[in-house]
C-alpha cells in the first residue's frame, strides 16, 4: 500500500502559525493520515481538545475520506457554515491535500503536518520510502530496486567502498542496495546491467515549479 508520509509539526510550531488568528475549523484525511495516525479522526479529536483548552474557538471538524480528491468541495458542502464561521482551515494531511483544499475554499490554510515522502507499509505502522520523484528512473536497469531512495548516498552507480558484508557503512543494520540489485540482476541473469555507467543525477529534475502536459 503506497502512502504519503507526515508527521504533526510541534505544538510551538501550530501555535505560532495560528497565533494572530481567531475561530478555526479542522480538517483531517481517512487515508494516508489516518493509516499514519497523524490526521485521522484521534488525532483530529485531540487537536481539537488541546485547541480548545487554549481557549480558541473551534468551529467544527471533519475527516474528509480522500482530502486530495477532487470531489473535496463537494464532501465540503455538508460543513459550509462551521467554514464559514472560521477565519482558518488548521489541516491535518498531506501537502496535496492542503493545496487541494486550499484550491477549492477562499479560506485561509495552516498545515498541521510535515509531508516526509511517499512511502510503502512494510510493517504495521512502518514505510519504507520507495519514490523521491527525481524525473531519472533506471528500474529497468537496476532490477527494479531503485538506488536513488534505498542507498543512503543516493548512489546511481554503486555499490560505494564502503559496503561491508552487504551493509550499508552508513546504518549497519541496512543491507547495501548495490548488494540487493547486484544479487536481483544475478538471478535475472542480468548482470550486464551493473556495466552501464549511468549519467550523474541531474538534481534539478523538472525546473521549478513543475508542470507537465500531455
Amino acid at each position: 500500500m503506497i502512502r504519503s508520509i507526515t508527521r504533526q509539526k510541534s505544538e510551538q510550531e501550530i501555535d505560532h502559525l495560528l497565533a494572530e488568528l481567531g475561530r478555526l475549523f479542522i480538517i483531517g484525511c481517512g487515508t494516508c493520515t489516518t493509516l499514519t495516525r497523524t490526521g485521522g479522526e484521534p488525532e483530529v479529536r485531540a487537536m481539537k481538545g488541546r485547541l480548545i483548552d487554549q481557549g480558541r474557538l473551534v468551529t467544527g471538524d471533519v475527516v474528509l475520506p480522500v482530502a486530495c480528491d477532487n470531489l473535496t468541495q463537494e464532501a465540503l458542502k455538508e460543513y459550509g457554515q462551521q467554514i464559514g464561521q472560521a477565519d482558518v482551515l488548521l489541516i491535518m494531511t498531506c501537502a496535496f491535500g492542503v493545496q487541494t483544499i486550499a484550491s477549492q475554499l477562499k479560506k485561509m490554510v495552516i498545515p498541521a503536518l510535515d509531508t516526509l515522502f511517499i512511502g510503502k507499509e512494510n510493517g504495521i505502522g512502518t514505510f519504507d520510502e520507495i519514490c523521491t520523484q527525481c524525473g531519472t528512473c533506471i528500474l529497468g536497469e537496476t532490477g527494479g530496486i531503485c538506488p536513488v531512495t534505498s542507498c543512503h548516498k543516493g548512489l546511481v552507480n554503486g555499490p560505494c567502498g564502503g559496503t561491508n558484508n552487504g551493509k550499508c557503512e552508513i546504518d549497519p543494520e541496512k543491507d547495501c542496495a548495490w548488494t540487493l540489485i547486484y544479487n536481483r540482476l544475478k538471478e535475472l541473469g542480468r548482470l550486464d546491467s551493473m556495466r552501464t555507467l549511468q549519467k550523474p543525477r541531474n538534481h534539478q529534475g523538472e525546473p521549478s515549479p513543475g508542470k507537465f502536459k500531455f
